[in-house]
């Protein structure tokens, strides 16, 4: 539950957006190669005479989908079935899904990141249409990354000696804002030493020839500052002091629809910066004439009690921490599971998402949720990579101790034949998946990878693939499609199990 939880979060923005707008034909890409993959693991179950155990694994393992392990166990569990069948198919699960996973994830490997571009026109053309694409994207954000800095610093607080001859006379610090306002230059003083004595000023308090002063703005202003203040200082105390760089969902009326030129005239945003803006994922230019509609997110920067009143002004504050919201967390989990636990009868029949899929489903309700009102619910990368390598691998393991007594007669049981009906239930619909992106969708041949790996939940295939053509612009393929995916791929397991006998 927490591995299916963590994938859930992770994607659930991405799999409610892709409802709308591009990302619709990516998911419908998803549902069809869902279907694919049902069709061609079914057909082969009833050809080789698989069990209900049997078929969950060669699906799970085939389609690199361990969130049917999970699903298919405990689908099982409800049929009813005797306890020495019950058994012997739960402990065929593991053995099945390790013989056919090896193919599953290397198979996918090899043929998206060696065929692939091949198939769809030529590696070389492949990587011209990825950097077209690229150029209309703006593509080539690290900023996940911990080892990515910007050699661009966007915002800068500089320190400046006073003795432009504008200062000849004692001014205000309203007066300079305007001085240089007028001049073309959007900054504000954030901070001042006099006689010694360093300080936050007030819009009132006056500025003297031979005071120092901290010049906060953007960069393309900040540059011009020099000629009209004073010579700039490289000084460690004056500058040394906390700022906040917090991110803010815009939500506010007397926010959004103004342009950030009048509303730097606003009280609450005197002393605190843009950094940057986005609009769904699109990067926002931040200029004077720029404007801000509801659900932009926003970067701000200032000092502590500066942007906590702007924040109250602009909507809703997303404050990086590393803790997590554990009871976010487990509400999430509790909420899901519950409603994976009630059943709709089909005749004599139960179905229903199971504890597991019950998981997933909060994970994608509650991950879009937490994007959409970022006061609740942060979970950091590092904990989502935890919950979701330790929730899975754990799982596995301990499957696989239960299972390991039987793991030989198992083998015996199923035969050679498994690893042939998995390596064709792997080839089929990724080779069809090319096709169908290719030629019927017409997606670029690197959203077309993308798409591929995503549907099926392969993470690795998704780096093969970027390493072949040299980009990360398959991943815009691959969010929609691994969500919608892991849905697809639980809700065929669960009618697996109810098909096979």
């Amino acid at each position: 539950m927490m591995f299916l939880f963590s994938i859930g979060y992770s994607v659930g923005p991405d799999f409610f957006k892709s409802l709308r707008g591009t990302g619709l034909k990516q998911a419908l890409f998803a549902v069809i190669m869902g279907g694919t993959c049902f069709a061609t693991v079914i057909s082969l179950a009833i050809l080789f005479g698989y069990t209900k155990g049997e078929t969950i694994g060669l699906f799970s393992g085939s389609e690199t989908c361990s969130a049917l392990l999970g699903v298919g166990t405990e689908a099982l569990g409800r049929l009813g079935l005797p306890k020495d069948v019950l058994n012997r198919e739960l402990n065929i699960i593991p053995v099945c899904y390790a013989v056919t996973y090896i193919f599953g994830t290397l198979g996918t490997v090899i043929i998206l990141g060696n065929l692939g571009p091949r198939l769809l026109g030529g590696v070389d053309k492949v990587k011209e249409a990825t950097r077209e694409l690229e150029k209309k994207l703006n593509s080539g954000d690290h900023s996940k990354d911990p080892a990515y800095v910007n050699a661009m610093n966007t915002v800068s607080y500089r320190a400046f000696h006073v003795n432009s001859e504008f200062f000849n006379l004692p001014r205000t610090v309203q007066e300079t804002e305007r001085y240089l306002r007028n001049a073309g230059i959007e900054v504000y003083v954030d901070r001042v030493r006099h006689n010694d004595e360093i300080y936050a000023p007030r819009h009132d308090d006056r500025l003297y020839a031979g005071d120092e002063v901290v010049i906060c703005g953007r960069s393309e202003f900040i540059v011009k500052v020099e000629g009209y203040i004073g010579n700039e200082l490289a000084d460690a105390e004056i500058l040394s002091y906390p700022l906040d760089r917090i991110g803010v969902l815009v939500a506010k009326k007397e926010f959004i629809g103004k342009r950030i030129s009048d509303l730097r005239k606003e009280k609450f945003m005197h002393g605190v910066v843009i950094r940057d803006a986005l609009r769904g994922n699109q990067q926002l230019e931040v200029t004077l004439d720029t404007t801000f509609r509801k659900g932009d997110r926003i970067t701000i920067v200032g000092r502590p009690v500066q942007v906590k009143k702007a924040t109250s002004h602009i909507g809703h504050e997303d404050r990086p921490s590393v803790q997590s919201d554990l009871m976010f967390v487990g509400l999430a989990i509790f909420i899901g599971g519950l409603f994976g636990a009630m059943s709709i009868w089909i005749g004599s029949i139960p179905v229903s998402f199971g504890t597991s899929g019950g998981a997933l489903i909060a994970g994608l309700v509650f991950g879009w949720l937490r994007s959409k009102r970022p006061t609740y619910g942060y979970i950091p990368d590092g904990a989502l990579w935890l919950m979701n390598n330790l929730g899975l691998n754990v799982f596995i393991a301990v499957v696989g101790i239960e299972a390991a007594p039987s793991f030989i007669s198992g083998i015996k049981t199923v035969g050679p034949m498994l690893f042939a009906a998995g390596a064709i239930a792997t080839m089929i619909p990724v080779f069809f998946g090319l096709w169908l992106g290719h030629k019927v969708f017409k997606f670029n041949p690197a959203i077309t990878l993308g798409c591929c790996a995503g549907t099926r939940t392969c993470t690795a295939a998704l780096g093969a693939a970027q390493n072949a053509i040299g980009s990360t612009v398959p991943a815009i393929g691959y969010a929609v499609t691994y969500a919608v995916s892991n849905i697809m791929l639980v809700i065929w397991g669960l009618v697996t199990v109810l098909l096979i006998k």
